[in-house]
This record gives C-alpha cells, sequence and structure tokens, in this order.
C-alpha cells in the first residue's frame, strides 16, 4: 500500500509538531501566554469579545492537538507491534499465534490474559512452567 506524497508531508508535520509540543520549553510558553493573556484582560477590564476569542483558539489548539497525539500515538504503536511480531517469530519457544493477536476477539484476549496472570502467580510461588496449548486459529 503506497502512501502519497502529500500524505507523508501531513505525517511529517503532525509528527514535527508532536516533537516540538512535547518539550518542557513548550509548556512554559503555554503558561506564560495563557498568563499574559489573563493579564491583559484584567487591565482592559475583561472584554467579552476577547474571552470568547480566546476560548475558541483554546478549544482550535486542543482540537489539533489531539489529532496530532492520536496519528503520533497510533504509528508509534505500530512500530512497536511490528517489532515485538518480529521478536515472536524469531523466537522457536514463542507462540507464534501471539503475532497480530491485538486483532483477536475480546474473549480470546480476555483467556490468554487469565492464563498468563495464573502462569505469573505460579512462577512466583515456585511452581514450574507449564506450556498451555491454545487450538489453532484458521488463517484468513
Amino acid at each position: 500500500m503506497k502512501r502519497s506524497h502529500q500524505h507523508e508531508r501531513i505525517s511529517r508535520s503532525l509528527h514535527w509538531i508532536d516533537e516540538l509540543t512535547a518539550r518542557p520549553g513548550a509548556a512554559l510558553l503555554a503558561a506564560l501566554a495563557v498568563t499574559g493573556f489573563g493579564v491583559t484582560l484584567a487591565i482592559d477590564g475583561f472584554p467579552p469579545n476577547w474571552e470568547s476569542g480566546f476560548a475558541a483558539a483554546a478549544a482550535a489548539v486542543t482540537l489539533v492537538m489531539l489529532f496530532v497525539i492520536q496519528h503520533t500515538q497510533s504509528r508509534h504503536q505500530l512500530a512497536l507491534q511490528l517489532k515485538l511480531d518480529e521478536l515472536i517469530k524469531a523466537s522457536p519457544a514463542a507462540d507464534d499465534q501471539l503475532v497480530r493477536i491485538e486483532a483477536a476477539a475480546g474473549e480470546e484476549l480476555d483467556e490468554r490474559a487469565r492464563d498468563q496472570q495464573v502462569l505469573h502467580e505460579s512462577l512466583r510461588d515456585g511452581g514450574t512452567l507449564e506450556v498451555v496449548e491454545y487450538p489453532r486459529r484458521d488463517a484468513t
């Protein structure tokens, strides 16, 4: 699946915004801007049109940042998932059915999570490692 040049440019821009706003200086700058705006409002007697303009700008920035964070988190999650899948495929002892397990039904995820919890508790109590066999899923 080939991504368009425009899509790549947008993605790079979103990552740039994410990196820029993740810095501590960005939080300090935002705090200073809000404080400065509050002081300016107080000096001017809190004009109603300024307050509504500030509220609209804050809502717009919040909405944009929501999409920036969602985009970057989704990309990071996909990259991490691909790395984990590669490790599973490379290990002969690993359960290869865990590759792309995030797409499994909720019941299967819950069952595997319960089995892992029981296994970890057993190992903490001095038990031995017991392999749990799961039925093979059909490849789609």
